[in-house]
């Protein structure tokens, strides 16, 4: 229990030190019930500008939790020959009545201003957008008013400037909502709001949501087997008290994860996935397994079994540290996913510093997420068979599961071809062992039969994986995709392609040299232990609507599979706590942060979401 209790107390501390990591304020200028760090004028209000077509600019700013921009302290102005601004299409905003200046209307959160343009010169030209704007923060602190110059490169345009956009059918950029903000964006100004409570049982929800995501699914047959391993005589009470050990050590270990990479921008969780790593941690399901097969027990020596029986009921808290440990060690190696609910927290924690708000709400979207674990864990006890053949076969079933996790986490280190034929190894192993090559005798039982007639489905399963790992498949699901009949392999199928590149100066250059074409860019954060990133490759890089709405568009994807020193610099410049993220970029090479995306999106969704970031 020593590294769980540790975990606890480190919690604890945690809000004691988190100002440590903070940048210094601005100024000492104000006292308050509720201290809150300064942000600089660039941290508070993030604007960007880029280029829709050639008669249409977008100006995108971003504000930070409990920040407002002045609507009428906005201006624009164009430095270009031949072109001036024909039409600003500033959104309504909010009426707030400010001590200084009375009823007037700002902006939280973020806006979206479209800009006409008229044209005499209609031919591809270099303009600049200076951008003026003046906010405040809702502690009483005002800034200087502020302008940023954006160089952007105009393709070639019409005379006539565009009507509004309600009146025409723009693209769907243009017509976006005005406050377009990301949805991790969107979930860390949530937490900022007034209700507390109501926020971190939203996450708590969010949580529930993201328990039946791949990352999540395989903590299932680990707790499940944890439960059967108990053997006889394990009361339904026991059970839950094992589960629920199981789910707090692992909430507890996101939730401190999430806080110290939300203060340091350091995923703790990415530096275990490695070959090393997750080869020892598969090594110990394949020896669970084994257990489970009945080979031999785990258990102590009997001589060491006795000196803690004298003390008192160790037998007992072993077993609930050994839970623990599991847990704890599931949350680092078994599911590195970022999602949207968790990119929010971590945006807000680096954002305000706010340790406890933001772990509450980590804690809570981690207990959400084990709340399934803990209602399956308990009904495994309830429900586990007490004696007879019975509980050989439930025993054996959780072991076939083990073996399945430890393939699934070896996936991410081995060669494609090599784990097919390992998936084929334990579908056909498991084939045999439930007699699919046994003559059924006379007489035997319905069951008996059905239990051959399903290791015969996976012999003949296991047999064509075997089949597609020779002719270089490596779908366990679908071993013969891509294969025509005659043997030859078939047009491979479309897919987008991508750019590998590495580092923020390879980035950096391919984007300039997009601009430079007057291309936008979509950069994917990929890495081979990413759940997520191959759930994107498989189901939504593949899909038709996808390949149709980036047409045109310069796809690179940053492989961080590393997570080495170009690797983590890549991620800290751009603010990413880790895989999948999807960053856009504009044909002036600056990012479109408001499109930013975080975790797995379906095609349809997707493709819509890349149409309206490109004004497609």
């Amino acid at each position: 229990m020593k590294r769980f209790t540790h975990l606890l107390f480190a919690l604890l501390l945690l809000p004691l030190f988190a100002n440590a990591a903070l940048p210094p304020a601005l100024d000492d200028a104000m006292d308050s019930d509720d201290e809150e760090e300064v942000l600089s004028a660039d941290q508070a209000f993030q604007v960007d500008a880029s280029v829709i077509d050639g008669n249409r600019l977008a100006v995108d700013v971003v504000i930070a939790p409990r920040h407002y921009l002045y609507k009428e302290k906005f201006s624009f102005a164009l430095e270009a020959d031949g072109v001036t601004l024909a039409e600003v299409e500033m959104p309504e905003g909010e009426e707030k009545n400010d001590e200084f200046f009375g009823l007037i209307r700002v902006f939280h959160d973020g806006l979206n201003v479209p800009l006409s343009l008229a044209r005499e010169n209609t031919a591809a030209t270099d303009v600049v957008l200076v951008v003026g704007y003046q906010g405040c923060a809702e502690i009483g602190i005002c800034y200087p008013p502020q302008k940023k110059r954006f160089e952007l490169s105009l393709p070639a345009g019409s005379a006539e400037a565009p009507a509004a956009a309600a009146a025409s059918p723009a693209p769907a950029a243009t017509a976006a909502p005005a406050a377009k903000v990301s949805e991790q964006d969107s979930l860390a100004t949530a937490l900022a709001g007034e209700n507390k409570a109501l926020t971190v049982l939203t996450f708590f929800g969010l949580g529930l949501l993201l328990a039946f995501t791949p990352c999540v699914f395989p903590m299932i047959p680990i707790l499940s087997s944890i439960i059967v391993g108990q053997g006889e005589g394990l009361t339904t009470r026991r059970a839950f008290t094992l589960s629920l050990t199981y789910v707090l050590a692992m909430a507890l270990t996101y939730t401190v994860a999430g806080v110290l990479a939300g203060l340091f921008g350091a995923n703790i969780q990415a530096m275990f996935q490695n070959a090393w790593v997750l080869g020892g941690f598969a090594l110990v399901f394949v020896a669970l397994a084994m257990s489970m097969f009945g080979f031999y027990e785990l258990q102590l020596p009997s001589s060491l079994q006795g000196k803690l029986a004298t003390i008192s009921n160790n037998q007992q808290s072993g077993s609930l540290a050994g839970v623990a440990i599991m847990g704890l060690l599931s949350a680092l190696i078994v599911g590195p996913c970022v999602a949207p609910p968790l990119m929010g927290a971590l945006i807000y924690i680096g954002q305000t510093g706010d340790a406890v708000l933001g772990g509450a709400a980590l804690f809570a979207l981690s207990m959400g997420m084990g709340l399934p674990l803990l209602a399956v864990g308990t009904s495994a006890g309830k429900l586990l068979p007490r004696a007879g053949g019975w509980m050989d076969a439930v025993k054996a079933v959780f072991g076939v599961m083990l073996l399945g996790v430890a393939l699934w986490m070896l996936e991410r280190v081995l060669p494609a071809g090599i784990t097919l034929i390992l998936w084929a190894v334990l579908v056909i192993a498991s084939a045999i062992y439930m007699g699919a090559m046994e003559p059924i005798r006379e007489g035997a039982s319905g069951w008996r039969k059905l239990w051959k007639a399903l290791g015969m489905v996976l012999l003949i399963h296991g047999g064509l994986m075997l089949v597609g790992a020779a002719a270089g498949s490596s779908d366990p699901l679908q071993p013969l995709k891509g294969m025509a009949v005659g043997g030859n392999v078939a047009a491979q199928e479309q897919k987008v392609e991508f750019s590998v590149i590495k580092g923020l100066d390879e980035l950096q250059q391919a984007v300039e040299a997009a601009a430079a074409q007057g291309k936008p860019v979509m950069v994917d954060f990929y890495a081979d232990w990413c759940v997520a990133c191959k759930e994107f490759e498989k189901y939504t890089f593949s899909d038709a609507r996808v390949i149709d709405a980036l047409a045109g568009v310069v796809t690179l994807k940053a492989d961080v599979t590393d997570n080495d020193e170009r690797d983590v610099a890549l991620l800290k410049h751009f603010g990413i706590i880790g895989p999948p993220a999807l960053l856009f970029f504009g044909t002036d090479g600056n990012e479109l942060k408001s499109y930013r995306m975080v975790g797995f999106e379906e095609p349809e969704p997707f493709s819509t979401h890349v149409r309206q970031a490109f004004g497609r």
